[in-house]
């Protein structure tokens, strides 16, 4: 009988442990960061250079916005490819346009199991170049989460960048209960309406702007790591890397805790 109680105790001491372990926050390391396609404000064209500035915060998770596949500008090297080499994780890319014999886009590098990915073309009310969203289905502590690597429209005039900022907002309603990043270069800063707009699906990680541009003295946030359900995550830490050269962005990165799904 003593026998029996001693293994019923241990079954439910190991069961309360598996499910107390199961409800441990998965630690992620995310970087944000527009890569000028690899040309630093020197009008170098150096790749290693921007892999030297990822993995120096070893990152889980890295969004890159103007990236090159195999145009002549950046010599016909597969920037997703040579990236993912140089820091050693898996790179997804997504073109929104044709340029120069090759691809431009949005890419994402992870160090995360990838189940699948697709872009999600963003609205264009006015000619111009194509925008889009790389939407990227990964594993995070044995849950499903998904990375949304984007680059709005750069004109003075919003109207892209709103009707950009409804449709993911639209996608995070259609995803209520989705895990999600939306990360990278919304060419829009804190206190303007497409931030205002995506802040009541998502939210930012920062407590307060974290300037990124100009890169030598920057005085403007314009990139960012959002993130929803909101009380999910907790950021851990976040700030704008003291790189001044690689490219005319400064990169942005936070350490956050993702909280099991209840």
């Amino acid at each position: 009988m003593r026998v029996a109680v001693s293994a019923g105790l241990l079954s439910l001491i190991a069961l309360m442990g598996h499910h107390a372990l199961a409800a441990e926050p998965t630690t992620l390391r995310v970087l944000s960061y527009n890569i000028h396609h690899g040309e630093g404000v020197d009008g170098k064209l150096d790749l290693e250079r921007i892999a030297n500035v990822i993995r120096s915060v070893s990152p889980d998770v890295v969004a890159l916005q103007e990236v090159d596949r195999v145009t002549e500008r950046t010599q016909r090297v597969d920037q997703p490819a040579e990236l993912a080499r140089l820091t050693g994780l898996t790179a997804v890319f997504e073109k929104n346009i044709d340029l120069q014999g090759g691809e431009y886009g949005n890419a994402v590098l992870t160090k995360l199991p990838i189940q699948s990915h697709r872009n999600h073309p963003l609205p264009q009310l006015v000619e111009g170049e194509k925008r889009g969203a790389l939407a990227v289905e990964v594993t995070c502590g044995g849950q499903p989460l998904t990375i949304l690597g984007t680059h709005f429209d750069h004109r003075p005039e919003p109207g892209d960048r709103i009707a950009s900022a409804k449709q993911l907002n639209q996608w995070a309603t259609d995803h209520a209960d989705q895990a999600a990043l939306l990360i990278g270069d919304l060419n829009a800063t804190p206190d303007s309406e497409p931030l205002r707009l995506l802040k009541e699906q998502w939210r930012d990680t920062a407590a307060q702007p974290l300037p990124t541009i100009p890169v030598g003295k920057p005085s403007r946030q314009i990139d960012f790591i959002l993130v929803r359900p909101a009380d999910r995550w907790r950021t851990v830490e976040i700030r704008v890397l003291d790189e001044t050269v690689a490219s005319d962005h400064r990169p942005i990165f936070a350490v956050l805790e993702l909280r099991p799904a209840p």
